[in-house]
């Protein structure tokens, strides 16, 4: 069923994270983000306040909670806490309970990353089924330009990926977190009806839908339309990765193509979604993501927009 939410927040309360991609995940001298100084987090935190934001979202590309020292876990979030940035979210991503050869070993670090998000004292646990980059995709100028892995079209591994996230959704509940799966093309997250259906296969309150449509409409071949997207799975979000592409396409269908844009100028009309989303009870944290140029910087001008879309106090 889709998850029935209140409206506790304002325009001006409304939480509303930042990415990191603007970030190097590893630094020129080589040391990856995850390992380095305390130094170099200051710096990424006082260009993340100063950008007017008070969330951060972790995700596992740039540091792993799971594999972070306590030590180092807690001198992390002290020098975040220093600019007064806070931590509600981590995503992991690309490291799918169904990825072949790899299902046993992601499982287990998606449980030990629920463990990590729960002592991080974070909110969300965001992951999806997708998995990493295929050669074209590592090789391509943008990487939805290419093609990725895909789930297979067969009952017995759809069940399998909805048992997994039903153990680790239950593992998030016991800790008191909230559970969201992106959507995210190729993947049985990957199209509004087969998002939602496993969804409600999964059956857990606290387990509901990132819907990502963005990710969807940027590709370069045909795509569903954004608005049906959006009125389909906004009843079962519960976190929203928020972004934006211009977009053409030809009539016929035989080449599309798309670039990153802010959410005011692309193809997804966010004020409309926005007004939907509250009407259906959405009250999740989003998160605000942008790839390509000033990352950090377009995700300040998209926060600003956002709250001017959200209810007023």
């Amino acid at each position: 069923m889709p998850i029935e939410q209140q409206h506790p927040y304002t325009a001006e309360t409304w939480p509303i994270a930042t990415c990191l991609h603007g970030f190097r995940a590893v630094g020129r001298d080589g040391v990856a983000l995850h390992d380095a100084s305390a130094e170099v987090w200051d710096d990424m935190f006082a260009q993340v306040a100063d950008v007017g934001f008070t969330l951060a979202e972790l995700a596992d590309s740039h540091v792993r909670p799971a594999d972070l020292e306590p030590s180092r876990r807690d001198e992390f979030l002290a020098v975040a806490a220093a600019h007064g940035v806070g931590i509600p979210s981590v995503h992991l991503q690309r490291q799918s309970v169904i990825m072949p050869g790899h299902e046993e070993r992601n499982l287990a670090y998606a449980h030990r990353t629920i463990d990590a998000a729960a002592e991080w004292g974070m909110e969300v646990f965001s992951t999806g089924l997708h998995q990493p980059f295929s050669q074209p995709q590592r090789k391509a100028l943008w990487f939805w330009t290419a093609q990725g892995p895909k789930d297979p079209d067969n009952r017995e591994t759809w069940d399998t990926a909805v048992g997994r996230i039903r153990e680790l959704g239950k593992h998030a509940a016991d800790l008191g977190l909230t559970m969201s799966l992106e959507m995210y093309e190729d993947t049985y997250l990957g199209t509004a009806d087969s998002a939602v259906r496993f969804i409600e296969d999964v059956g857990l309150d606290n387990v509901g839908l990132n819907p990502d449509v963005a990710n969807l409409i940027r590709l370069h071949r045909t795509v569903e339309d954004w608005q049906e997207l959006y009125d389909k799975t906004l009843p079962y979000a519960n976190y929203w990765h928020v972004k934006n592409y211009t977009r053409d396409e030809s009539a016929d269908g035989s080449w599309a193509t798309s670039v990153p844009s802010t959410m005011e100028a692309g193809l997804i009309n966010y004020r409309q979604v926005f007004r939907d989303a509250v009407a259906v009870g959405f009250n999740g944290i989003i998160l605000a993501e942008h790839y390509g140029g000033d990352s950090l910087g377009v995700c300040a001008t998209n926060q600003k927009y956002i709250r001017t879309l959200l209810p007023k106090a």
